[in-house]
Protein backbone atom coordinates (compact mmCIF):
# COMPACT_ATOMS: atom_id res chain seq x y z
CA UNK A 1 0.00 0.00 0.00
CA UNK A 2 3.13 2.31 1.00
CA UNK A 3 4.23 1.57 -2.70
CA UNK A 4 1.33 2.36 -3.98
CA UNK A 5 0.46 5.93 -2.50
CA UNK A 6 4.43 6.40 -3.54
CA UNK A 7 3.78 5.92 -6.85
CA UNK A 8 1.26 8.28 -7.20
CA UNK A 9 2.79 10.83 -4.94
CA UNK A 10 5.49 10.64 -7.83
CA UNK A 11 2.99 10.94 -10.92
CA UNK A 12 1.52 13.80 -9.04
CA UNK A 13 4.40 15.87 -8.80
CA UNK A 14 5.97 14.67 -12.26
CA UNK A 15 3.15 16.20 -13.94
CA UNK A 16 2.93 19.45 -11.71
CA UNK A 17 6.68 19.41 -12.78
CA UNK A 18 5.53 19.06 -16.80
CA UNK A 19 3.31 21.84 -16.48
CA UNK A 20 5.15 24.18 -14.90
CA UNK A 21 8.25 23.19 -16.98
CA UNK A 22 5.80 23.57 -20.00
CA UNK A 23 4.50 27.08 -18.91
CA UNK A 24 8.53 28.04 -19.48
CA UNK A 25 8.98 27.04 -22.64
CA UNK A 26 9.91 29.31 -25.64
CA UNK A 27 7.28 29.02 -28.29
CA UNK A 28 9.54 27.26 -30.52
CA UNK A 29 10.47 24.82 -27.88
CA UNK A 30 7.02 24.36 -27.20
CA UNK A 31 6.00 23.19 -30.28
CA UNK A 32 9.19 20.72 -30.42
CA UNK A 33 7.47 19.53 -27.53
CA UNK A 34 4.32 19.28 -28.14
CA UNK A 35 4.38 18.17 -32.25
CA UNK A 36 7.60 16.12 -31.87
CA UNK A 37 6.70 14.62 -35.44
CA UNK A 38 5.57 18.07 -37.05
CA UNK A 39 8.02 20.39 -39.03
CA UNK A 40 7.21 24.09 -38.35
CA UNK A 41 5.97 25.65 -41.04
CA UNK A 42 7.81 28.82 -42.53
CA UNK A 43 4.97 31.50 -41.54
CA UNK A 44 5.29 30.31 -37.83
CA UNK A 45 9.01 30.11 -38.24
CA UNK A 46 9.27 34.09 -39.94
CA UNK A 47 6.77 35.30 -37.31
CA UNK A 48 9.06 34.16 -34.28
CA UNK A 49 12.52 35.13 -35.83
CA UNK A 50 10.50 38.61 -36.35
CA UNK A 51 9.57 38.51 -32.46
CA UNK A 52 13.21 37.30 -31.20
CA UNK A 53 14.44 40.81 -30.62
CA UNK A 54 11.56 42.14 -29.32
CA UNK A 55 12.03 43.24 -25.33
CA UNK A 56 8.36 42.93 -23.79
CA UNK A 57 6.08 44.51 -22.17
CA UNK A 58 5.20 46.43 -25.40
CA UNK A 59 4.81 49.48 -23.43
CA UNK A 60 7.30 51.22 -25.64
CA UNK A 61 5.47 54.11 -27.89
CA UNK A 62 4.73 51.45 -30.34
CA UNK A 63 2.89 54.38 -32.70
CA UNK A 64 6.44 56.26 -32.85
CA UNK A 65 8.39 53.42 -33.78
CA UNK A 66 5.63 52.17 -36.06
CA UNK A 67 5.47 55.96 -38.11
CA UNK A 68 9.18 56.47 -39.11
CA UNK A 69 9.77 52.38 -39.43
CA UNK A 70 12.83 51.84 -36.73
CA UNK A 71 14.12 49.59 -35.42
CA UNK A 72 13.85 48.15 -31.96
CA UNK A 73 16.23 45.05 -30.35
CA UNK A 74 16.56 43.94 -33.92
CA UNK A 75 13.24 44.31 -35.55
CA UNK A 76 11.23 46.96 -37.78
CA UNK A 77 7.96 47.69 -35.95
CA UNK A 78 5.10 47.84 -38.77
CA UNK A 79 4.22 51.40 -39.99
CA UNK A 80 1.20 52.41 -39.03
CA UNK A 81 -0.87 51.52 -41.86
CA UNK A 82 0.79 48.09 -42.42
CA UNK A 83 -1.95 46.29 -40.61
CA UNK A 84 -4.63 47.84 -41.76
CA UNK A 85 -3.86 46.62 -45.21
CA UNK A 86 -3.36 43.34 -44.57
CA UNK A 87 -6.18 41.17 -45.76
CA UNK A 88 -8.54 39.50 -43.50
CA UNK A 89 -8.66 35.74 -44.85
CA UNK A 90 -11.58 33.92 -46.45
CA UNK A 91 -13.59 31.83 -43.97
CA UNK A 92 -12.95 33.95 -40.99
CA UNK A 93 -17.02 35.66 -41.47
CA UNK A 94 -17.83 34.97 -44.68
CA UNK A 95 -19.73 31.51 -44.17
CA UNK A 96 -21.52 32.63 -41.38
CA UNK A 97 -22.51 36.11 -42.00
CA UNK A 98 -25.05 37.30 -45.13
CA UNK A 99 -23.57 39.31 -47.62
CA UNK A 100 -25.56 42.35 -47.11
CA UNK A 101 -27.47 43.10 -50.58
CA UNK A 102 -26.11 45.49 -51.90
CA UNK A 103 -22.42 43.70 -51.59
CA UNK A 104 -23.65 41.56 -54.24
CA UNK A 105 -22.67 44.18 -56.55
CA UNK A 106 -19.58 44.26 -55.67
CA UNK A 107 -17.00 41.47 -54.98
CA UNK A 108 -14.93 41.38 -51.68
CA UNK A 109 -11.46 40.69 -52.24
CA UNK A 110 -9.96 37.35 -51.03
CA UNK A 111 -9.93 36.79 -47.17
CA UNK A 112 -12.72 38.79 -46.54
CA UNK A 113 -12.02 42.72 -46.65
CA UNK A 114 -10.24 45.24 -48.94
CA UNK A 115 -10.89 45.59 -52.57
CA UNK A 116 -14.51 45.77 -53.74
CA UNK A 117 -15.41 45.82 -57.81
CA UNK A 118 -17.60 48.67 -58.11
CA UNK A 119 -21.47 48.11 -60.66
CA UNK A 120 -20.53 44.56 -61.31
CA UNK A 121 -23.76 43.47 -62.37
CA UNK A 122 -25.46 40.51 -60.61
CA UNK A 123 -25.07 38.22 -63.48
CA UNK A 124 -21.29 39.06 -64.47
CA UNK A 125 -19.97 37.52 -61.68
CA UNK A 126 -19.14 33.83 -62.27
CA UNK A 127 -18.32 34.73 -66.23
CA UNK A 128 -16.95 37.87 -65.42
CA UNK A 129 -15.30 37.86 -62.57
CA UNK A 130 -11.87 39.15 -62.52
CA UNK A 131 -10.49 36.57 -59.80
CA UNK A 132 -11.90 33.04 -58.35
CA UNK A 133 -12.04 33.36 -54.56
CA UNK A 134 -14.15 30.48 -54.33
CA UNK A 135 -14.33 27.89 -57.00
CA UNK A 136 -15.47 23.67 -56.77
CA UNK A 137 -13.69 20.93 -56.18
CA UNK A 138 -13.65 19.81 -59.50
CA UNK A 139 -12.02 22.64 -60.81
CA UNK A 140 -9.00 21.10 -58.85
CA UNK A 141 -7.47 18.97 -61.70
CA UNK A 142 -4.22 19.35 -63.68
CA UNK A 143 -4.26 22.03 -66.54
CA UNK A 144 -7.02 24.50 -65.17
CA UNK A 145 -6.82 27.96 -65.59
CA UNK A 146 -8.02 30.14 -62.64
CA UNK A 147 -7.34 34.66 -62.41
CA UNK A 148 -6.14 34.35 -58.52
CA UNK A 149 -5.40 37.49 -56.61
CA UNK A 150 -1.88 37.20 -55.17
CA UNK A 151 -1.48 34.35 -52.38
CA UNK A 152 1.41 36.54 -50.86
CA UNK A 153 0.26 38.60 -47.85
CA UNK A 154 1.96 40.93 -45.58
CA UNK A 155 1.58 40.26 -41.81
CA UNK A 156 4.26 41.67 -39.56
CA UNK A 157 2.67 40.82 -36.36
CA UNK A 158 5.31 38.94 -34.85
CA UNK A 159 4.51 35.50 -32.50
CA UNK A 160 4.91 36.61 -28.40
CA UNK A 161 5.26 33.97 -25.93
CA UNK A 162 1.91 33.12 -23.58
CA UNK A 163 3.08 34.51 -20.83
CA UNK A 164 3.06 37.77 -22.62
CA UNK A 165 0.58 38.45 -24.71
CA UNK A 166 -2.01 36.41 -21.25
CA UNK A 167 -1.01 39.36 -19.45
CA UNK A 168 -2.23 42.34 -21.94
CA UNK A 169 -5.80 42.70 -22.19
CA UNK A 170 -7.70 40.93 -25.14
CA UNK A 171 -11.30 42.23 -24.42
CA UNK A 172 -13.93 44.25 -26.22
CA UNK A 173 -14.49 45.56 -22.59
CA UNK A 174 -11.12 46.58 -22.46
CA UNK A 175 -10.31 48.33 -25.80
CA UNK A 176 -9.18 51.63 -24.57
CA UNK A 177 -6.85 49.98 -22.47
CA UNK A 178 -4.98 48.04 -25.23
CA UNK A 179 -5.16 51.01 -27.02
CA UNK A 180 -3.02 52.97 -24.49
CA UNK A 181 -1.02 50.09 -24.37
CA UNK A 182 0.07 49.72 -28.26
CA UNK A 183 0.02 53.56 -28.03
CA UNK A 184 -2.72 53.77 -30.35
CA UNK A 185 -5.02 56.58 -31.19
CA UNK A 186 -8.63 55.71 -30.68
CA UNK A 187 -9.50 57.48 -34.31
CA UNK A 188 -7.17 55.69 -36.48
CA UNK A 189 -7.32 53.03 -38.47
CA UNK A 190 -5.24 50.51 -36.65
CA UNK A 191 -7.73 50.95 -34.18
CA UNK A 192 -10.51 49.85 -36.35
CA UNK A 193 -8.41 46.88 -36.98
CA UNK A 194 -7.96 45.86 -33.42
CA UNK A 195 -11.49 46.24 -32.64
CA UNK A 196 -12.87 44.25 -35.84
CA UNK A 197 -10.50 41.63 -34.95
CA UNK A 198 -11.74 41.26 -31.14
CA UNK A 199 -15.09 41.66 -32.31
CA UNK A 200 -14.40 38.87 -34.48
CA UNK A 201 -12.58 36.57 -31.92
CA UNK A 202 -15.66 37.42 -29.11
CA UNK A 203 -18.46 36.24 -31.79
CA UNK A 204 -20.63 32.79 -31.32
CA UNK A 205 -19.19 30.20 -33.19
CA UNK A 206 -21.37 29.63 -36.48
CA UNK A 207 -23.74 26.04 -37.32
CA UNK A 208 -21.36 23.02 -36.96
CA UNK A 209 -18.01 25.47 -36.45
CA UNK A 210 -15.36 24.91 -33.76
CA UNK A 211 -13.43 28.27 -33.47
CA UNK A 212 -10.82 29.51 -31.24
CA UNK A 213 -8.68 32.80 -31.65
CA UNK A 214 -4.87 31.81 -30.41
CA UNK A 215 -2.68 34.83 -29.32
CA UNK A 216 0.20 33.26 -28.87
CA UNK A 217 1.67 29.86 -30.90
CA UNK A 218 0.97 27.75 -27.50
CA UNK A 219 -2.76 28.26 -27.92
CA UNK A 220 -2.61 27.14 -31.29
CA UNK A 221 -1.49 24.36 -30.04
CA UNK A 222 -3.16 23.48 -27.65
CA UNK A 223 -6.62 23.93 -29.09
CA UNK A 224 -5.21 22.38 -32.38
CA UNK A 225 -3.95 19.11 -30.31
CA UNK A 226 -7.59 18.70 -28.33
CA UNK A 227 -9.74 19.46 -31.08
CA UNK A 228 -8.08 16.65 -33.27
CA UNK A 229 -7.19 14.24 -30.46
CA UNK A 230 -3.67 13.26 -31.69
CA UNK A 231 -0.16 14.87 -32.04
CA UNK A 232 0.52 13.15 -35.41
CA UNK A 233 -0.36 16.44 -37.24
CA UNK A 234 1.16 17.70 -40.56
CA UNK A 235 0.92 21.14 -40.85
CA UNK A 236 0.75 22.80 -43.91
CA UNK A 237 0.92 26.73 -45.69
CA UNK A 238 0.62 27.99 -48.92
CA UNK A 239 4.39 28.58 -50.66
CA UNK A 240 4.76 31.83 -53.30
CA UNK A 241 8.01 31.61 -55.13
CA UNK A 242 8.79 35.65 -55.19
CA UNK A 243 6.25 38.83 -55.80
CA UNK A 244 3.93 38.37 -57.96
CA UNK A 245 1.15 40.62 -60.00
CA UNK A 246 -1.91 41.39 -57.60
CA UNK A 247 -4.04 39.51 -60.38
CA UNK A 248 -3.04 36.93 -63.33
CA UNK A 249 -3.80 33.86 -64.51
CA UNK A 250 -2.67 30.60 -62.70
CA UNK A 251 -2.51 27.05 -64.50
CA UNK A 252 -2.75 24.28 -61.93
CA UNK A 253 0.29 21.68 -62.63
CA UNK A 254 -0.36 19.36 -59.83
CA UNK A 255 -2.88 18.26 -57.46
CA UNK A 256 -2.00 15.93 -54.03
CA UNK A 257 -4.66 15.55 -51.69
CA UNK A 258 -3.37 15.59 -47.89
CA UNK A 259 -5.83 15.14 -45.77
CA UNK A 260 -9.85 13.85 -45.45
CA UNK A 261 -12.16 14.93 -42.87
CA UNK A 262 -11.66 17.23 -39.39
CA UNK A 263 -9.02 20.00 -39.75
CA UNK A 264 -7.76 23.10 -38.33
CA UNK A 265 -6.82 26.07 -40.52
CA UNK A 266 -5.63 28.88 -38.44
CA UNK A 267 -5.72 32.84 -40.29
CA UNK A 268 -3.54 35.22 -38.97
CA UNK A 269 -5.37 38.34 -38.74
CA UNK A 270 -4.77 42.18 -38.10
CA UNK A 271 -3.52 42.81 -34.58
CA UNK A 272 0.01 44.56 -33.04
CA UNK A 273 0.99 40.95 -32.56
CA UNK A 274 0.62 37.75 -33.75
CA UNK A 275 -3.41 36.42 -33.56
CA UNK A 276 -4.81 33.41 -35.45
CA UNK A 277 -8.40 33.01 -36.02
CA UNK A 278 -8.48 28.88 -35.81
CA UNK A 279 -11.32 27.32 -36.68
CA UNK A 280 -12.74 23.84 -38.17
CA UNK A 281 -16.20 24.29 -40.34
CA UNK A 282 -16.64 20.64 -40.51
CA UNK A 283 -15.44 18.03 -42.94
CA UNK A 284 -13.05 19.40 -45.30
CA UNK A 285 -10.68 18.04 -48.14
CA UNK A 286 -7.44 19.75 -48.56
CA UNK A 287 -5.05 19.89 -50.81
CA UNK A 288 -1.57 21.06 -52.08
CA UNK A 289 -1.64 22.56 -55.49
CA UNK A 290 0.98 22.99 -57.65
CA UNK A 291 0.04 26.00 -60.52
CA UNK A 292 2.52 28.40 -62.26
CA UNK A 293 1.41 32.27 -62.82
CA UNK A 294 1.41 33.97 -66.40
CA UNK A 295 4.43 35.35 -65.00
CA UNK A 296 6.17 32.00 -64.84
CA UNK A 297 5.63 32.34 -61.01
CA UNK A 298 5.59 29.03 -58.84
CA UNK A 299 2.85 28.77 -56.38
CA UNK A 300 2.59 25.31 -54.01
CA UNK A 301 -1.07 26.02 -52.79
CA UNK A 302 -3.15 24.85 -49.86
CA UNK A 303 -6.81 24.86 -50.83
CA UNK A 304 -9.33 24.53 -48.26
CA UNK A 305 -12.62 21.93 -49.64
CA UNK A 306 -15.39 22.67 -46.98
CA UNK A 307 -17.66 19.04 -48.26
CA UNK A 308 -20.38 19.71 -45.68
CA UNK A 309 -21.68 23.43 -46.32
CA UNK A 310 -25.62 22.38 -45.39
CA UNK A 311 -25.74 24.36 -42.20
CA UNK A 312 -23.97 27.21 -43.34
CA UNK A 313 -25.52 30.48 -44.15
CA UNK A 314 -27.54 30.61 -47.97
CA UNK A 315 -26.75 34.50 -48.18
CA UNK A 316 -22.89 33.96 -47.42
CA UNK A 317 -20.90 35.24 -49.62
CA UNK A 318 -19.38 32.06 -51.75
CA UNK A 319 -22.70 30.49 -52.33
CA UNK A 320 -24.18 34.10 -53.58
CA UNK A 321 -20.68 34.32 -55.80
CA UNK A 322 -21.21 30.71 -56.87
CA UNK A 323 -24.95 30.96 -57.56
CA UNK A 324 -25.68 27.58 -55.32
CA UNK A 325 -27.23 26.31 -51.82
CA UNK A 326 -25.80 25.17 -49.04
CA UNK A 327 -25.15 21.13 -49.61
CA UNK A 328 -25.30 21.74 -52.81
CA UNK A 329 -21.51 21.06 -53.69
CA UNK A 330 -17.83 21.46 -51.67
CA UNK A 331 -16.69 24.68 -52.49
CA UNK A 332 -12.83 25.29 -51.84
CA UNK A 333 -10.59 28.58 -51.63
CA UNK A 334 -7.20 29.01 -51.19
CA UNK A 335 -5.05 29.83 -48.30
CA UNK A 336 -2.83 33.43 -48.35
CA UNK A 337 0.67 31.96 -47.35
CA UNK A 338 0.87 33.45 -43.64
CA UNK A 339 -2.22 30.76 -43.17
CA UNK A 340 -1.80 27.76 -41.45
CA UNK A 341 -3.40 24.30 -41.95
CA UNK A 342 -3.74 21.55 -39.84
CA UNK A 343 -4.61 18.16 -40.02
CA UNK A 344 -4.01 14.57 -38.66
CA UNK A 345 -1.39 12.53 -40.87
CA UNK A 346 -2.90 9.47 -42.89
CA UNK A 347 -0.79 7.81 -39.79
CA UNK A 348 -2.77 8.50 -37.48
CA UNK A 349 -5.78 8.23 -39.21
CA UNK A 350 -4.77 4.73 -39.82
CA UNK A 351 -3.73 4.46 -35.99
CA UNK A 352 -7.16 5.22 -35.40
CA UNK A 353 -8.76 2.84 -37.74
CA UNK A 354 -6.55 -0.08 -36.53
CA UNK A 355 -7.90 0.83 -32.75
Amino acid sequence: MELHHQYYFFTFFSVIFVVSHAANLSPEVYWRVKLPNTPMPTPIKDALHISDGIRLPLRTSFTKYANHGEWVDGIRLPFENELHKVRQPWGVDSWYQAAPENELHKVRQPYGVGVWYNDAAKKDLNDNHPVTPYFFETDLHQGKKMNLQSLKNYNPAPILPRKVVDSIAFSSDKIEEILNHFSVDKDSERAKDIKKTIKTCEEPAGNGEVKHCATSLESMIDFTLSHLGTNNIIAMSTEVEKETPEVQAYTIEKVEEKANGKGVVCHKVAYPYAVHFCHDVGSTRTFMVSMVGADGTKVNAVSVCHEDTASMNPKALPFQLLNVKPGDKPICHFTLDDQIALFPSQNAVLQVAEN
